[in-house]
């Protein structure tokens, strides 16, 4: 029984069951029964013990998906057309599996040799699939490893009868799918333009009845926030036990250094003793060198077979006997050394480096080619075959040959062939590699050298004898060398080792050109004279059992292979009766230091010991490109200890400590000894990191090896071969262990009893989170063992990390089946999350599926591991799923601040004089000194001017409009405003009867019968509102905002256009509003040529003038109340600070509905009699270059626009400034040009957009910006004269805490600030804290308060909140300068002194806007700007226009415009997340990817974030994307 592979101690059989199995073995051994009857009822016999003799890992993977069931996931929501994602050729032949070490990866299709999530019964139905040659052959092994590390049950149709019953078990396991579908149907909401301004908060969109609102005004209904109360409820699970936290000061963030654990296991064993490996026993007969060897068969036993080579149908396609590789070899090393020339000198000498470039097909022509170069002296360096101009990996290639200096490529005239051209036939030179000569070394391209030559090569000595390429972690390739000494010694040590004999045959399914393959099947069956049988790489795919078949065909003694390739034989085993493994006495499992080699080598034998293979044939070994060959384990015959394996605690594992399978029995992993030293080698075990100390008998670090059979140095690179090659292990005193250095493999393990080697992992997979080691392949063996049929293609997956915040994160990408279904690939993601964070105790950051066949592959068709993780963290990945955990991994946040308890007013002010710091205020000229004429103080209100306008100075031109091409499309003189005042006014008392003081709503484009429109109510003592028409393209969101702002400010009429008329009326906005409850609507196109009896004049001048309604970024509609003494004392700072005159042109292009726009358009004009040249906005859209004509055009000295109109420019003409010059724009006239917002400067922009047109004559200097807000529409304006604006540095991380911290320009965390324009006349600015109300020091950040007499007076809102009111425009200091009456901005700002002087000779305080408080996040106990982090996720990857931020319930919500193709859109979410990590400590909740022009932006270009919100909750943007991270 035990032989037949039932585990001896894994499950104690009851004695009656042992009987009847023994009963059977007897009927089979004397043929009563046949095999299948045999497997059928032993089958039977144990299937009630199969479950317990399933593999740990399984188990594992079960038991911890089991305990998971309930917890849900939001699930991400994708828009359809991104589902339809086609792979790259869909389906493929069963090869692509993952690849091995040897394939320049770290992962293998062996992977697929994992442990399985299915108990050994549930294997069957799969089994079959497999067989039928399904494309879907490359799963998880059907086998497994064990608790007592005994191999598993056969899982052949022994295990048949189990099945229903196992399946249903199996099926129990599966948790059940979280219910994350709640509505996942796609609303198909298509934007026509971006919004300009969508519709305002709280009014029901659509016009629909009302909606169930939360305290937000945000709908109850939504689907969106039912996904976020999930993802809210996951993430409220507490994860881990928060770690020991210490006091932070404010301002340094300090990362939480993650603590130790001091219940942590710790190493408890002595030092471990360096263990020597057996005598090499240097045998007489053994020849001096190889070539020496070579020579001695290829004379001597000229007929005997060296190589064959088979074809992809397992034919014998050529035997290279010795004879023939020796005069081959001569002929060739004659032809490099003579034949060759450059300019009549020979073009190599010896020791020069020569590539050479094989197919994995031809190993003959590779064979002779290595020999060749040999024989000549010079050093092979065997590569792939390039396939592609930008093979993964390729430009490293192209480094190693560039850093070898490498100028020939020996190749074959087939594999020259298929190489890629460039135009001219030659072969095309590929990216990153040197020019290269390609020589075909085919027979017929080779001269025969004289009787009497001799090729000169010396013995075995210190030159190198070939290079051996490696791909290290980070994707670089380097060369390692091998020299003559170590080549020979190498030989002779596996030889001994393996105990090799003339004329054995070997077949060979590895790679021949590196690694076990060259060293095998290469180099020491040349000196054994050994007949070697070499199956290519397309054989194996097309039929997994010919080496099998092959072994038995050519009665092989010895075979050497990888986990994967028994792995798919055994795959493709049923059916096969007729191999037999009794020829082997070797079988050379190359990767046996992997830690799936041990699962494969037991199933192995389970199924192949009744076809005659012996158990202790098995010999897996270790080796690196730096050592070779580490260890092996030898047939007992050969001396060989009994094997042994091993069950470790991966908890201990990830501490460096070794523990025996631990108390929880589910986190263990399964080792099996790589055998013992080689023959004459010294081999330690010594810390991974910081000085090479000996670790502890039971301590993981890396093996070193020190013996003359190790590769020398990394080729041309001194300074990493001298820490590899050159390691000095001390003891723990500091006392170096030997004279002799020691080599570093690469490999972490330990050795074991009986002196055997064990090797847990690779230094290449090794990542370090937090202060625990992990192992990607354990990662990849566990993700493996979640369902891997149903989901994973072909067993695929990548395991990485990346580092983000000081700290590894582990990345897993996997190839998701064709036919997977969206659901299919949650679940499974949801499963390998919670089986990981269960086996190994660590988060996954990052998992990501793409689609079949897309991941860059290796050589041999496996994953290049390197070449993926750089695509993931450029973007270029383009995954179909991702999920995020970022809450779950990012343990080393600094603490979330604590506020402290304010210092109290008196004490910041008394403080402040102590450090010599001025309190922070500020004032603009006085205007008092300033006003001179008698004509201002008699013409106190705006239809005063007009009327003494119209009657001195009728002709003057005051106003001039254009359209988009450029033409005069109105002009108005004074006295025509005033007789259209008139009739407007006359209109509004007779045909509306509207009386003295009621609101009148202005819905009129941007035009002069606005402007007249406004002075036609002022003219009838009526209070103008004026509001932007409705969109006629997009009626449904900008129709309800018009309404809206004529219901709130209580308008008794509309005055409009016969066009806007026609649309307030018509059947499109019915759908959108109520068109009953229009109050009067006047249509002033055609009103009666009337003059007014009289003029209205105000009795006092607080009377009220006009209302000025906006909508605030934060989505609040709110309307401020300007008196007539308001009014005109904002025209009269204007005038005074942009030294206005009659004889002035200025140009305007901004929207004239509000604010400061509104005030340039339509008051300063009349006020100060400058000419005013209007440029709509809209008609840039029409024509960009307008703008820029019309100011050139008309000379204006002084321009206004908005950071919509600049970016327009920017994006639109900055590469067409050649083609302006030639059209005449010249910009050198403007002395000014300012930016009209309510915002922190936007630096990048204005800087931008000088540079740019800086060839059109734009003075460096004339962009500047302005200041204003609700309260106060203008605050700073930099005017004509005055100091330039001045730019200072801030660190990022101290805003955060609301403190100013200047630093210098260029250092890390800083962010620059510019003034927003010189302080106006007569305003007065201090920074007041926003907590106690007291005034602050110069640089320090508070609310900008603000004096003057142009201030509005007041809110007018429907409810008169007076509480509001009096806490905005009539707040007072609570200390200090408790009488003057201050208006608050609601923006962060700060007033620093300058060394600069102002007009008035005295130093400049320079105002700086962070931004407005209203819009800030407060995350994490900090406050945030919204822009700051909107301006590291743009930078983040190219394909982000635009993005805007925003939080819901504690979560950021980062919404960005994806400027490209729709399946790049994943690409953006790790991106995204790693950015806003980084540079500002959050985690990002929810990443919503949209079409450009979703996030709506209002005219003055400000982001309406708010409403970007609502439209997100409501589920109206249609994302291409949401992604949950949880």
């Amino acid at each position: 029984m035990a032989e037949r592979g039932c585990p001896p101690e894994a499950v104690p059989l009851p004695a009656e069951v042992r009987e009847s199995l023994a009963e059977l073995e007897l009927e089979l051994s004397e043929g009563d029964i046949t095999q299948k009857g045999y497997e059928k009822k032993r089958a039977k016999l144990l299937a009630r013990y199969v479950p317990l003799i399933q593999d740990v890992h399984s188990e594992a993977v079960q038991a911890a998906l089991a305990k998971y069931k309930e917890r849900k996931m939001p699930m991400p929501s994708k828009r359809r057309s991104v589902l339809t994602h086609t792979s790259m050729e869909a389906y493929t032949p069963p090869d692509t599996s993952s690849a091995s070490e040897d394939e320049g990866s770290l992962r293998r299709p062996g992977r697929l040799a994992s442990a399985p999530l299915q108990s050994d019964p549930s294997v069957e139905p799969w089994l079959d699939q497999v067989t039928q040659g399904s494309s879907t052959s490359s799963s998880a092994s059907s086998t497994s490893s064990h608790p007592g590390g005994q191999p598993a049950a056969a899982p052949s149709a022994a295990a048949a009868p189990a099945g229903p019953a196992a399946l249903a078990r199996v099926a129990d396991l599966q948790s059940a799918p979280p219910d994350v579908t709640t509505g996942l149907a796609q609303h198909q909401h298509a934007y026509c333009e971006r919004p300009q301004l969508a519709s305002v908060r709280g009014v029901p969109r659509g016009g629909s009845g009302s909606v169930l609102e939360t305290a937000g005004g945000v709908p109850v209904s939504s689907r969106v926030s039912s996904k976020i109360q999930q993802l809210l409820n996951t993430l409220k699970k507490p994860k881990r036990p928060p770690l020991k936290e210490f006091f932070v000061d404010d301002f340094e963030e300090l990362l939480e250094v993650q603590q130790p654990d001091p219940s942590q296991p710790k190493p408890e064993g002595g030092q471990m003793a360096v263990l020597k490996g057996e005598l090499l026993a240097v045998g007489s007969t053994w020849p001096p060198s190889l070539l020496a060897a070579l020579q001695q068969w290829g004379t001597t036993q000229p007929k005997a077979p060296c190589l064959t080579a088979l074809d992809t149908t397992g034919k014998a396609v050529y035997t290279l006997t010795y004879g023939k590789l020796w005069s081959r070899s001569l002929k060739l090393a004659y032809t490099l050394l003579n034949k060759l020339t450059n300019k009549n000198e020979p073009l190599l000498k010896p020791g020069d480096r020569v590539a050479l470039v094989f197919p994995n097909s031809d190993p003959v022509m590779f064979t002779v080619a290595f020999y060749g170069c040999l024989l000549a002296e010079l050093v092979p360096v065997p590569i792939e075959v390039p396939l592609t101009r930008k093979d993964a990996g390729s430009q490293q290639v192209g480094f190693l040959l560039g850093s070898c200096g490498v100028a020939l490529a020996l190749t074959t005239d087939a594999c020259q062939k298929g190489l890629p051209k460039a135009q001219t036939g030659e072969v095309a030179a590929f990216k990153g590699w040197p020019p290269l000569t390609w020589l075909v070394i085919d027979g017929k391209h080779l001269t025969k050298p004289p009787k009497d030559w001799h090729p000169s090569a010396q013995d075995a000595g210190a030159g190198t004898a070939y290079i051996e390429y490696k791909t290290s972690k980070e994707g670089s390739t380097v060369g390692v060398a091998v020299s003559h000494a170590s080549l020979l010694a190498q030989c002779q040590a596996l030889t001994q080792a393996c105990g090799y004999s003339e004329a054995e045959t070997l077949t060979n399914v590895l790679d021949f050109k590196r690694d076990a393959g060259l060293w095998h099947g290469v180099l020491t069956s040349v000196m054994n004279r050994m007949h070697v049988v070499s199956i290519p790489y397309a054989l194996m795919k097309a039929n997994p059992l010919s080496w099998i078949q092959k072994v038995c065909a050519y009665k092989a003694r010895a075979a050497l292979v990888k986990s994967r390739d028994m792995h798919w034989s055994l795959l493709a085993q049923r059916g096969q009766r007729d191999v037999s493994l009794s020829s082997l006495r070797l079988l050379i499992v190359a990767d046996g230091a992997n830690p799936w080699s041990i699962s494969s080598c037991d199933a192995f034998l389970n199924v192949f010991q009744a076809r005659g293979l012996r158990p202790e044939v098995i010999c897996p070994c270790a080796s690196s490109p730096e050592a070779l060959t580490v260890a092996i384990r030898r047939p007992p015959d050969l001396g060989g200890p009994p094997p042994r394996r091993a069950v470790l605690s991966m908890s201990g594992l990830s501490h460096g400590v070794i523990r025996l399978d631990a108390e929880e029995k589910l986190s263990v992993l399964a080792v099996q000894d790589v055998g013992q030293a080689m023959p004459g080698a010294n081999v330690c075990v010594v810390k991974v990191e910081g000085i090479p100390y000996l670790c502890k008998t039971d301590e993981v670090g890396e093996i070193c090896v020190n013996s003359s059979t190790t590769a020398t140095a990394y080729y041309g690179l001194l300074g990493i071969t001298k820490n590899i090659f050159e390691t000095v292990p001390v003891t723990a005193g500091g006392a170096p262990i030997s004279d002799r250095p020691f080599t570093r493999t690469g490999l972490l393990g330990f050795i074991g009893p009986d002196n055997l080697v064990f090797v847990v992992g690779k230094l290449d997979g090794l990542m370090v989170v937090g202060v625990r080691r992990h192992n990607a392949d354990d990662i990849v063996a566990t993700a493996l063992a979640v369902e891997p049929m149903k989901f994973v293609y072909r067993g695929r997956i990548a395991v990485f990390s990346v580092t983000v915040l000081h700290d590894d994160r582990i990345v897993l990408v996997a190839e998701q089946r064709p036919d997977a279904s969206e659901e299919d690939s949650f679940q499974w993601m949801s499963r390998v999350l919670q089986a990981i964070d269960s086996i190994h105790q660590v988060g996954v950051y990052c998992l990501a599926l793409v689609p079949a066949n897309t991941l860059p592959k290796a050589p041999l068709g496996g994953i290049h591991v390197s070449e993926t993780k750089q695509r993931f963290l450029e973007g270029m990945l383009h995954p179909c799923n991702v999920l995020m955990c970022p809450h779950t991994c990012v343990t080393n946040l600094p603490k979330p601040r604590q506020k402290q308890p304010e210092v109290g007013p008196a004490s910041m002010i008394v403080g402040n004089l102590v450090a010599g710091k001025r309190i922070a205020q500020a004032s603009g000229r006085e205007l008092s000194h300033l006003e001179d004429s008698d004509q201002a103080r008699k013409l106190l209100f705006l239809p005063d001017v007009l009327q003494w306008r119209a009657r001195s100075t009728p002709e003057h031109l005051l106003f001039l409009l254009l359209n988009a091409k450029g033409t005069v499309t109105s002009t108005t003189t004074c006295i025509q405003l005033h007789k259209k005042a008139e009739r407007v006014a006359a209109a509004l008392m007779e045909k509306a009867r509207l009386t003295t003081g009621a609101h009148v709503a202005l819905v009129y484009p941007p035009g002069v019968d606005l402007i007249a429109a406004f002075y036609g109510c002022l003219y009838c003592g009526c209070v103008p509102v004026t509001v932007r028409p409705p969109h006629p393209q997009n009626l449904t969101t900008t129709l309800p905002t018009v309404k809206m702002i004529v219901e709130v400010s209580k308008s008794a009429c509309v005055l409009t256009t016969q066009a806007i008329t026609r649309l307030l009326k018509s059947k499109e906005a019915l759908a959108a509003v109520d068109v009953r409850t229009w109050p009067t609507i006047l249509d002033t196109d055609d009103i009666p040529k009337k003059k007014v009896a009289s003029i209205f004049r105000p009795p006092s001048p607080d009377v009220l003038a006009y209302l000025d309604f906006s909508v605030s970024t934060t989505g609040i509609l709110a309307g401020v109340k300007m008196s007539h003494a308001a009014t005109s004392a904002l025209c009269r700072s204007i005038k005074l600070q942009c030294e206005l005159y009659p004889s002035r042109q200025i140009a305007i292009c901004l929207d004239p509905y509000c604010g400061l726009g509104f005030a340039l358009w339509c008051l300063c004009s009349v006020y100060s009699g400058h000419q005013s040249v209007l440029v709509p906005p809209p008609e840039l859209e029409t024509n960009v270059s307008l703008w820029l004509w019309a100011v050139s055009q008309y000379k204006a000295r002084v321009a206004f626009c908005s950071y919509s109109v600049m970016d327009m420019c920017a994006r639109g003409l900055g590469a067409q400034t050649a083609v302006l010059r030639m059209k005449g724009v010249n910009l050198s006239c403007v002395r000014t040009c300012m930016v009209v917002a309510e915002e922190r400067p936007r630096i990048a922009l204005t800087q931008s957009f000088s540079k740019l047109f800086r060839d059109l004559g734009l003075p460096a200097r004339a962009v500047s910006t302005t200041f204003g807000c609700r309260v106060n529409v203008a605050i700073c304006l930099q005017g004509t004269a005055g100091p330039d604006p001045t730019t200072v540095y801030v660190d990022t991380r101290a805003l955060r805490h609301d403190r100013v911290r200047l630093v210098e320009r260029g250092s890390p965390h800083s962010l620059p600030l510019t003034e927003s324009g010189k302080i106006l006349p007569g305003v007065k600015v201090i920074i007041a804290h926003t907590e106690t109300r007291g005034p602050l020091g110069d640089s320090h950040l508070g609310e900008v308060w603000v004096s003057s007499p142009h201030s509005a007076t007041g809110y007018y809102t429907v409810y008169g909140e007076e509480g509001l009111h009096a806490d905005h425009f009539s707040a007072r200091l609570s200390f200090g300068d408790t009488q003057t009456v201050w208006a608050r901005t609601g923006f962060l700002g700060f007033l620093r002194r300058t060394e600069l002087t102002d007009a008035s000779g005295e130093r400049h305080d320079a105002l700086y806007v962070v931004g407005s408080l209203d819009e800030t996040l407060e995350l994490r106990g900090m406050r945030y700007h919204p822009v700051d982090i909107e301006t590291s996720v743009i930078r983040a990857h190219r394909s982000i226009a635009e993005c805007a931020v925003f939080t819901w319930t504690n979560l950021l919500v980062v919404v960005v415009e994806l400027d490209g193709l729709e399946q790049d859109a994943l690409d953006l979410v790790a991106l995204v997340t790693n950015a806003v990590l980084e540079e500002h400590l959050l985690v990002v909740g929810v990443v919503v990817i949209v079409d450009p022009g979703v996030i709506p932006i209002n005219s003055r270009g400000e982001k309406q974030r708010m409403h970007l919100r609502d439209g997100f909750l409501a589920d109206q943007l249609d994302p291409i994307y949401v992604a949950y991270n949880m």
